[in-house]
This record gives C-alpha cells, structure tokens and sequence, in this order.
C-alpha cells in the first residue's frame, strides 16, 4: 500500500494546543510516504501552525458560520479528490462521507489491543499504529524566515539575551494562577533573566501590564501583537516558558524550549505539553492555589540550566 500513496487526507482538531498534538501522526505520515501530498482540514485559527509546512497540499476549513458549520460545501470540495487515504483525528463522519482508498480513524485506535500510553499524542499515533511503529515524532510549529524577522524585532535590544516567557492566561478564569504568584516568581528569578516576555491574547495584557509595573525588571508585553506562528518565534529566543494550562504551553514545547505548565483542573497525563523539555505541576486537590512560587522556582532550576 505504501508505494500506492500519493494523496493523503488529515483531519485535524480544532484548538491551538490540541491541533499542535496531531503534528506528530502528520510528521509520521511524511515519513511513511515522503511523495505524498498532504491536504489537512482544521480550524479557521489553529491551522496556521500548518501554514509553512513543507509536505502539506491545501489547508481547507469547516465553516463554522455557515449552514451545517459549512461541512456540505467542505464536503463537496473534497468529493473528487481522489485520496489514497485519510487519516481523521477528530473523526465526526467526515471521512467516511468522502470515497478514499482507506480510512483510519479513532476507532482503529479502539481496535488497538496494546495502547502506547494515555497521552494525547500517544492516543493520536495509535490511530495509525498499524503503519507506524516506533516513538511518535516531537511536535512541530514549521515557521517562515519573516516570522523569525518579527522576533528579533520584537525583542529588540533583548534579542539573544536571557529571556524567560510567561504566558498568563488561559481559556477559563480557573485556569489562571492567580497574579500575586506571578509577582512572586519574577521577584524570586529576576537575577537569572534579562528580562520577561508576556505572550497572550487581548484579554491578557491588562493582567500584564499590571505585573511589568510592579517588577523591577524589564519586560515586555506582546500580548494582543503576535499571531500564533510569531509567538513561536518569540518562544525560540526563550530560554523558558512557563504558563497556565492553555495553547501557548503546548506552542512553546513544539518550539523546543524548557516548559513548566501549570495546573489546577484538568488532567495533565493526558494534555500535558508533549515534549523531553515539558514539565507539568498541578496543585493539590486539583486547585491552582495550592502550587506554591517556591516549587515553580524549584522546577524552574532543574530545566534551565
């Protein structure tokens, strides 16, 4: 089958963090079939992580405002493809609407007697365990030279410095550590930093503007500037990350620097960032307010170096 391969079908999923742990089983299939073009369905936001990848074909979307959140036009679009396979992480029904040489979907993962792990990514490449063997691939953002350009424009006279990146906020209030530990923690790091880097969105920036008047140490708010792909290039020029439970975690892991994720709810063995630098905490009984500064600082020493 794998010489028969020359147009593949991925469907990915929806949120930042999640759509960045399928790029392992994408990864995965380039390898298996490095002739192949790769179309990928996703999200209108999280699918510009996939934007300079060099193996994928066309990046098309289900119109979430239209009739049936678009999928009869998505649908139509894909009719006459004529792919080899389809690989469907969400797996909604899309892919068996579509006329494909072989499906593999969420339940091949349910046929898998022997489960790699409770991990995301492990679940994920389970799905194609049947053609791929062997440790899923690290997860990956694929930049552009402009992108790069931005950071170190960015950073400005903090570009190749020591930097350590906060990311403080998330998706849902009681996901946030609250700002007082924040305060706390570049109190007690500041002399291992040249200065902070907030990432964020809109929301966030008041929260930061009020911790980088309060430090004595520079900072630099970006929250509400990058999109997705520039803040990755900003997190290559960190020499940390730490954050709450949210998509940035998962972007600065892909980016391949130190990560602490922290977590109240939620389960961390299963969306934890995937990565060899990632690091997770979690609070006892599942509140944030029980992870103390001082074991942050703790873990913050034991990966940077």
């Amino acid at each position: 089958m794998r010489d028969q391969v020359s147009k593949i079908l991925f469907i990915t999923l929806s949120n930042i963090g999640d759509a960045i742990m399928t790029t392992p089983v994408l990864q995965a299939l380039h390898k298996l079939y490095p002739e192949a073009v790769i179309d990928i369905v996703g999200d209108q936001r999280s699918s510009k992580i996939f934007k300079y990848c060099p193996f994928r074909g066309r990046i098309l979307h289900k119109q979430k405002q239209k009739f049936l959140r678009g999928g009869p036009l998505l649908l139509k679009d894909l009719w006459f493809q004529s792919y080899d396979l389809i690989v469907d992480i969400r797996t909604d029904g899309l892919a068996y609407m579509i006329p494909a040489g072989k499906r593999y979907t969420k339940f091949n993962r349910k046929l898998n007697r022997k489960p790699t792990g409770s991990h995301a990514v492990q679940q994920h490449m389970d799905i194609i365990s049947e053609l791929f063997q062997g440790d899923p691939p690290q997860c990956r953002v694929w930049l552009s030279d402009a992108e790069k350009k931005f950071a170190e424009e960015a950073l400005g006279k903090y570009y190749g410095k020591r930097l350590l990146g906060l990311g403080i906020g998330a998706n849902a209030e009681i996901k946030i550590w609250p700002k007082e530990n924040y305060l706390s923690l570049l109190d007690k790091t500041r002399g291992f930093f040249d200065a902070a880097i907030f990432l964020g969105d809109d929301r966030d920036k008041e929260f930061s503007d009020f911790i980088s008047s309060q430090i004595e140490m520079p900072c630099i708010n970006l929250c509400g500037v990058t999109d997705i792909i520039q803040a990755v290039a900003v997190q290559q020029c960190l020499v940390g990350f730490i954050g709450n439970d949210s998509g940035l975690g998962h972007m600065a892991s892909a980016a391949g620097i130190p990560t602490i994720t922290i977590f109240g709810i939620g389960d961390p063995g299963r969306y934890r960032p995937w990565g060899s630098k990632s690091i997770w905490l979690q609070g006892k009984d599942n509140k944030l307010g029980n992870i103390k500064v001082d074991d942050v600082v703790t873990s913050l020493n034991k990966i940077i170096r």
